[in-house]
């Protein structure tokens, strides 16, 4: 009889028991509202998170999606501005770009699925902004890539949504350009259903985001407001897009950020031992990490030889509980789509590109398996392989 597997890939763990309690606190005192509470949940979260990234300025607001588009006003873009990205990333992304009204240039992925930084290179003068995503927690060779962005007079607004914890050659994820922008969304790497978290060390940028935010003239309640002197220089000039984050949500991931190092090992002992699995498998390649990248091993990627012998590879892995996730369909499945079906992008050739999103196979690694789930899963995928691939 062939192994099977029964777990769901998309359970996560419960939310711990202090923020379930700091959570009923919350509710209890009726407060829910950031500016409405004293002491406030939003504040505290924004100065814990300033001083867990070393930033001088923190902002808790509704969502990734908003932090991004938040990020990109306050950098001045509007409509008809041009905005570099990755080829390969999640919707969100260049939908922050299209819902200013700027149009996004897509940057090619390379097989160690990092923007490609020779394309980014060629590109960097057609733009004065790059939006970049580390996408599922692979982060590029930052040294290079600020190198080149500070010639070309590019600012970078890190999308860190799959690398909150993470860190290249010591520096955080969100740390390297001018802005970074994190989800607190439910299959990241603290849950809170939605959220996000901004940071930045420009104060002229924290001041802008803040006043972008729906703050009114409570500014000075952010957990890490800058002087009124720089809010002086913004106000009225900022429009209200209100994207606040509120006191549940907050109260609920404050424990959870205190707890981050301990999930981040737990997640990569879980990706290590996938990993191990999915080694020298037959029609399969594992992404190697670079030495300098901290990741957080949340998800785990493969690339498969063959793209045409994928869907039944996948097919013989769903029949046995295994979901893998693949970037090489025709049209968008679930939270997968590919550039090609993004209708609000002007259509761009990035033939490198699609050559990695046809063999691209992307698996969730919850915190919720252990490892002798992984093992089993490790031993699943080979014999799939063996059989389709």
């Amino acid at each position: 009889m062939m192994d099977t597997f029964t777990k769901p890939f998309t359970r996560q763990e419960p939310i711990p028991e202090v923020a379930i309690a700091a959570a009923v606190r919350v509710m209890r005192s009726g407060a829910l509202h950031r500016y409405g509470a004293d002491p406030s949940e939003v504040s505290a979260l924004e100065a814990e998170f300033a001083q867990q990234t070393g930033a001088a300025h923190a902002l808790a607001v509704a969502s990734g999606g908003y932090a991004m588009g938040c990020a990109l006003r306050a950098l001045g873009i509007g409509p008809g501005d041009a905005v570099l990205t990755n080829g390969w990333t999640l919707a969100p992304v260049p939908g922050a770009i299209a819902a200013v009204g700027a149009r996004p240039i897509l940057v090619e992925v390379g097989d160690d699925l990092c923007i490609d930084l020779d394309d980014l290179e060629v590109k960097a003068g057609q733009a004065r902004v790059l939006m970049l995503s580390h996408m599922r927690g692979h982060i590029a060779d930052m040294d290079r890539l600020m190198a080149i962005c500070d010639a070309a007079g590019v600012q970078v607004v890190e999308d860190c949504a799959h690398t909150m914890g993470a860190a290249w050659n010591g520096t955080p994820s969100g740390r390297w350009g001018a802005i970074g922008c994190f989800s607190c969304q439910t299959y990241k790497h603290v849950n809170a259903g939605e959220g996000g978290l901004i940071v930045t060390d420009d104060a002229d940028l924290a001041a802008r985001m803040i006043l972008l935010s729906g703050s009114y003239m409570l500014y000075a309640r952010n957990g890490t407001a800058p002087n009124e002197e720089v809010f002086a220089r913004h106000k009225g000039a900022m429009p209200n897009v209100s994207g606040r984050m509120d006191e549940l949500r907050a109260a609920i991931l404050r424990p959870q950020l205190a707890d981050l190092p301990t999930q981040a090992r737990r997640w990569n002992e879980r990706y290590e031992a996938l990993e191990q699995g999915f080694r020298n498998l037959r029609g399969l390649r594992v992404i190697e990490r670079p030495a300098p990248e901290r990741y957080v091993g949340s998800s785990i990627q493969l690339l498969a030889d063959d793209p045409d012998r994928v869907p039944a590879f996948i097919a013989g892995c769903a029949a046995r509980g295994v979901d893998w996730k693949w970037f090489g369909h025709e049209t968008a499945q679930g939270f997968t789509s590919a550039h090609h079906h993004w209708a609000y992008v002007e259509a761009q050739n990035l033939p490198r590109t699609d050559v990695v999103l046809a063999r691209l196979l992307d698996m969730r690694v919850p915190l919720t398996f252990d490892l002798e789930d992984c093992d089993l899963i490790g031993r699943i995928v080979s014999d799939e392989a063996l059989t389709h691939l």
